[in-house]
């Protein structure tokens, strides 16, 4: 044993909702975890959505206290805004990982998380949390209830005026801090990086970043969410509250053209969602969606569905042919429509909003498993058995969540525990410890 390493009972890399809960699973059985994400916050997607589908609950009233039981567990280290470069298998029960954590030019002991230097800050950039819909300082927290609510700096786009150094109550400005390298040994690695969403410009009959009136389900998530960027939903172009919205169903799912014959089960479901919440906020509004097929198998779904429907949003079964931009801004569809005997039909949208579906996010963590490669099935999701959908092709490291394939987030949980369960069979059967 070497005594540089730091040891835990377990390596958990990706902290959304299915690392969180895997963690504190493993963190309340009285094992040490060590939990490693590349952004400054925990939280992942989840921490990003308006409501949950089909209870309508508030994603953040649930996710929030869980990522702060996860900060504060005695039991967890996390480690944020932090690469893993390597991790290797010695033997049963010993793997032996490298992380690197990033400079946030902050030193997070002393940052209150006041936002003073954000304040100050001169430098605007674009908002990642909020999908680029607004800006953000070059000095920033994440989002509003961040959890650690730490300021993080932006050194690419910093231009060190140094502004944020002379307002900082407890100087915590630190502009010379260096990456660090952590070298940790564990009995185990669960993985729970999620998935990517599907790039809509590989898409471009539809449209995404043609005009600024055609957006992406996750952004128009964000306009319904109560940290969101307008406080109310507005369409980019001119800040008009749209009246006609379009929503179009299997963009990057189901789709041979792109290499992604794969349902991604939830953008249905999620589109319905927003469809509910729009007329909500939106009482005169109309809703349109275009579908392939709506696939409402989950419990509730259906009802769900048909809820939306008696709320007066309207359901088209057809193919999209193209989508194109007006003079003024508004969006005109063409379609076909299979319940009107597959006649062709055009109709012009305030907004269009693309249900776009869940790719995989396993490629750059797949090579930083030395030795054994990891293996991924032909879509590029974790490979693995349908006996033990949380066990991979090597021992000792398990999955959990998107990273196996597209879910919902019952249903991440659910494996979330299922891989801690096999996490500790192992850890006992290999390590001898109880």
């Amino acid at each position: 044993m070497t005594e540089d390493y730091e040891e835990y009972d377990t390596l958990i890399i990706g902290a959304g909702i299915a690392g969180i809960e895997a963690a504190l699973t493993l963190g309340d059985a009285g094992r040490n975890v060590l939990l490693v994400d590349k952004s400054p916050t925990v939280g992942g997607i989840m921490a990003q959505l308006s409501k949950v589908f089909p209870t309508l609950d508030c994603s953040a009233c649930i996710a929030t206290p869980k990522m702060a039981s996860a900060v504060y567990h005695p039991n967890i280290t996390l480690s944020v805004y932090s690469e893993i470069e390597e991790v290797l298998k010695h033997d049963e029960a010993d793997f032996r990982a490298k992380i690197i954590q990033k400079p946030k030019y902050v030193e997070w002991d002393d940052c209150t998380g006041c936002s003073l230097c954000e304040m100050e800050c001169p430098v605007i950039v674009s908002d990642e949390f909020q999908h680029h819909m607004r800006g953000r300082k070059a000095v920033y927290i994440a989002f509003d209830i961040a959890v650690p609510k730490k300021s993080v700096i932006d050194i690419d786009n910093c231009i060190l005026c140094g502004q944020c150094e002379k307002v900082c109550p407890t100087s915590a400005i630190n502009f010379l801090q260096k990456p660090v390298i952590k070298n940790v040994r564990v009995k185990s690695v669960l993985l729970a990086t999620g998935f990517e969403l599907f790039d809509a410009t590989l898409k471009p009959e539809f449209g995404f970043k043609q005009s600024k009136n055609i957006i992406t389900a996750m952004q128009m998530d964000r306009l319904l969410a109560p940290t969101r960027p307008y406080n109310a939903v507005l369409r980019p172009s001119d800040g008009k509250e749209p009246s006609k919205i379009a929503y179009l169903y299997c963009v990057g799912s189901r789709d041979k053209t792109i290499g992604n014959e794969l349902c991604s089960q939830i953008c249905c479901m999620y589109s319905i969602k927003q469809s509910q919440l729009i007329l909500g906020a939106l009482p005169l509004a109309d809703v349109f969606s275009f579908y392939i097929d709506i696939r409402a198998q989950g419990k509730g779904f259906e009802e769900f569905y048909q809820q939306a429907r008696d709320m007066g949003a309207y359901f088209i079964k057809g193919r999209i042919m193209y989508v194109d931009e007006a003079d003024n801004g508004d969006v005109m569809v063409k379609y076909e429509d299979i319940d009107d005997k597959g006649k062709i039909k055009e109709e012009t949208f305030d907004l269009v909003v693309l249900a776009v579906g869940l790719w995989p996010s396993i490629a750059g963590v797949a090579k930083v498993f030395k030795g054994v490669g990891l293996e991924t099935d032909a879509l590029g999701w974790i490979k693995c058995p349908i006996c033990n959908p949380v066990e991979t092709n090597i021992p000792g490291i398990f999955a959990a969540g998107c990273v196996t394939g597209p879910k919902d987030i019952p249903d991440t949980i659910v494996e979330a525990n299922a891989a801690v369960s096999q996490c500790l069979v192992y850890i006992e059967t290999h390590s001898g410890s109880t």
